[in-house]
């Protein structure tokens, strides 16, 4: 009997994924649009590294004139350094805070994007947003909540660290914080490793399936249960891998960014280059995590339905009907709901 070749209409195979699939997905669902993909990309990364970038270049300044003129005042060394550090800092929290909401966005609209290019469909990024604003209070709210679960846990150790440094001023209490500190790292990374692999599926559930925030990581962790250290090293070795390229790219920009700032400290066009030269490394950095990684996540989810709930079958059922029409219609982006799998 012959075998049947395995529909292929978009990004993926209409089966239980490999490895090789998910990565090879994600790559064809970056070259497959582009412009929405990438571009996208592009401004969220951008305005995440901007903040960043600029407190780098007022640390880089700030060392770059004490090393230039070491016969500074007394005081003048450490109130540079002070700014460098407040500067540092405040660039920091913008950055994160703009992440918060761009990368939350650039997230569900690469998701829905995802979502029709599995039947082979591409999708503007007005159309991805038109077809998404809906689902983005609760695509916050997943968020919102993540940050509480990972927040938690550091707040209330950074207050018995402070609590107890307080109270045990000796040397030998200052050895017991710093092997309390380092236990508590190793802890929390796998608390870490834990919940973002349990909530991974979170905001594909909230984007395809219309879910609620708690809904959404109830499904979520009962997608990656049975399959967790599958999901979690697949997300492990993607992190690894584009760390990797993004680091290729990101250094060399950094590195020339840090020498401008350096050998010209003090010259606000030596800061403002060395901030624009940061800024462009981080962006190309992230300009490629940000997809990638969300295609892995969306193509994790797609395959873990497809093991758990026979969602192969709702796909392949599609394709079908879609090549006999000759197009793929937007109605495609329904079968995502669990209600498809129950039919069957």
């Amino acid at each position: 009997m012959p075998h049947q070749p395995v529909l292929r209409p978009g990004i993926i195979p209409l089966r239980p994924l490999g490895l090789g699939d998910i990565l090879d997905g994600t790559i064809k669902l970056i070259r497959s649009n582009p412009k929405a993909v990438l571009g996208l990309s592009a401004i969220a990364a951008l305005l995440t590294s901007v903040p960043l970038s600029i407190g780098q270049a007022f640390v880089i300044d700030s060392m770059g004139s004490t090393l230039a003129d070491p016969s500074q005042p007394p005081g003048a060394a450490e109130l540079d350094s002070l700014y460098g550090v407040a500067a540092q800092y405040g660039g920091t929290l913008i950055s994160y805070a703009v992440q918060f909401v761009v990368v939350t966005l650039l997230t569900g609209i690469l998701t829905r994007i995802l979502g029709r290019a599995v039947f082979g469909g591409n999708i503007t990024a007005g159309e991805a947003w038109h077809l998404v604003k809906g689902r983005m209070p609760a695509l916050f709210g997943v968020v919102g909540l993540m940050t509480v679960i990972m927040a938690v846990p550091l707040i209330v150790f950074i207050l018995v660290i402070v609590a107890l440094a307080m109270n045990v001023p000796s040397r030998d209490g200052a050895f017991w914080l710093l092997g309390l500190t380092l236990l508590f790292l190793l802890v929390y990374f796998c608390y870490y490793l834990f919940f973002r692999t349990r909530f991974a599926f979170a905001s594909p559930a909230v984007v395809l399936e219309g879910r609620g925030p708690i809904d959404a990581m109830r499904r979520s962790w009962h997608l990656v249960s049975g399959d967790f250290w599958r999901v979690l090293g697949i997300m492990l070795l993607t992190s690894l891998l584009v760390g990797l390229v993004a680091g290729l790219l990101s250094v060399p920009f950094t590195l020339l960014g840090t020498i401008f700032g350096m050998f010209g400290a003090g010259s606000v066009g030596s800061a403002v280059v060395a901030a624009v030269l940061i800024a462009i490394g981080a962006t190309l950095g992230a300009m490629l995590t940000y997809p990638f990684e969300a295609g892995v996540a969306g193509l994790l989810y797609a395959d873990r339905r497809m093991r758990s709930e026979a969602f192969d079958l709702v796909l392949q059922t599609a394709a079908i009907e879609q090549q006999r029409q000759g197009w793929v219609h937007s109605s495609a982006d329904d079968l995502w709901h669990p209600s498809n799998s129950a039919k069957l």
